[in-house]
């Protein structure tokens, strides 16, 4: 089986954004009274994005969310995210803007992100990299957030539509970098390769991708690659006859 694209995850992954999220959170939640720790959110809510961030908050503390609070927790959040990452900046991680460019001069590329449309098109555009990928697929394209698998399909779909191969790519043909235990699960149901990045989780949370590395940095082509070339079968010695 060949590798004939890679779809990234964004904050945790691209973007050492996940902080700024964990705040914007924390900054919607904090004027209803309503308290979150930083272990809890890294814990209960990192993968999800802000719709299903909310509901299980909400959910877990036992109190009662209507879709009307619910579609003003998620603006503020949007907000406030707006604001933080516009005074305190966000970078990509080292490495990423070369390592992306080094990936799409050989595959199509592809973003699947909890993030909502205009903060991950702010990321990837102040990073320098959004021009490298043929599809970006984000909270607001998706009815189901991760573990869910509709995000990663549909940026399959998206690379598909492009009409740039003669060929259709396949879910087995991909390979999906993600930074979350949810996220490695998405992948795998979407029936994708994943790569974990142990930059949000310790790497023994992430065991079940098809590879763990440390940082992104840290990540090279040919690991990539080499999760789809299958070792040519070794031959077998030739018997060994002794003299009677």
């Amino acid at each position: 089986m060949a590798l004939r694209a890679i779809i990234f995850d964004c904050d945790g992954v691209l973007m050492d954004s996940e902080a700024l999220h964990f705040s914007s959170f924390k900054k919607s939640l904090a004027p209803l009274g309503q308290e979150l720790t930083e272990d809890l959110y890294k814990e209960r809510y990192l993968s999800m994005d802000d719709r299903g961030a909310f509901a299980k908050f909400y959910e877990d503390a036992h109190k009662p969310l209507d879709g009307s609070l619910l579609k003003k927790l998620i603006e503020k959040k949007s907000v406030v995210f707006n604001e933080l990452a516009e005074s305190e900046g966000i970078l990509p991680f080292p490495a990423v803007p070369e390592l992306v460019m080094a990936l799409s001069q050989r595959y199509p590329l592809a973003v699947a992100t909890g993030s909502r449309r205009h903060e991950v098109e702010f990321l990837l555009e102040t990073a320098g990299i959004r021009p490298h990928f043929e599809a970006v697929i984000s909270a607001d394209d998706v009815e189901k957030g991760k573990p869910n698998p509709e995000s990663y399909l549909k940026a399959l779909d998206a690379l598909n539509a492009s009409g740039k191969r003669s060929t259709a790519i396949r879910a087995e043909e991909c390979v999906v970098i993600e930074d979350s235990r949810e996220g490695v699960a998405s992948a795998h149901s979407a029936g994708m390769k994943c790569i974990a990045v142990a930059s949000s989780y310790p790497s023994f949370e992430l065991s079940g991708a098809d590879l763990v590395v440390a940082s992104i940095s840290s990540l090279k082509v040919s690991q990539i690659e080499d999760l789809f070339h299958v070792p040519a079968p070794q031959p077998m010695p030739s018997p060994k006859y002794s003299e009677s």
